[in-house]
């Protein structure tokens, strides 16, 4: 008899510095349908975590983007009503130009001071890529479209 490994699900999302504020999506789809949140999603197998950040990214904004860095691991059981799911986010940069696509209603560009409410605990998530902003030198020093 085969043993089934039960283990959390792996996402990836990315916080995207584009035209000097960060990009989110309003989530078409539920859990937190209507609500903004991070570009992201979840990693196909035999992908990996950076591949899956910058796919969707891509799917559901149009931009492409580069990984600046790691912003963490957020792993907490309850961050997702639908099942434990890990997530590696990412800071990164985006270039081209935003539309929205996939499962997201919208795709826009926030001011960095008029941030609205995220879904999941991609409200801590920004927070700590502007920490990591800061140490990679700077909002200043990030060079943004």
């Amino acid at each position: 008899m085969k043993n089934e490994i039960k283990t959390p699900f792996l996402a990836a999302d990315a916080v995207i510095l584009f035209q000097n504020g960060i990009v989110l999506i309003r989530r078409d789809n539920p859990p937190y349908q209507g609500c903004f949140a991070l570009p992201g999603g979840f990693v196909e197998i035999g992908e990996t975590v950076e591949d899956a950040a910058v796919r969707e990214a891509r799917e559901e904004t149009g931009l492409a983007i580069d990984l600046l860095g790691l912003v963490g691991i957020y792993s907490d059981p309850g961050r997702d009503p639908r099942g434990h799911v890990v997530s590696a986010a990412y800071l990164s940069r985006g270039t081209g130009k935003l539309v929205s696509g996939s499962d997201a209603r919208s795709a826009e560009v926030v001011p960095l001071d008029n941030l609205p409410g995220l879904a999941f605990d991609h409200d801590r998530i920004v927070r700590d890529a502007l920490l990591l902003a800061e140490r990679l030198g700077g909002m200043h020093q990030i060079k943004v479209e």
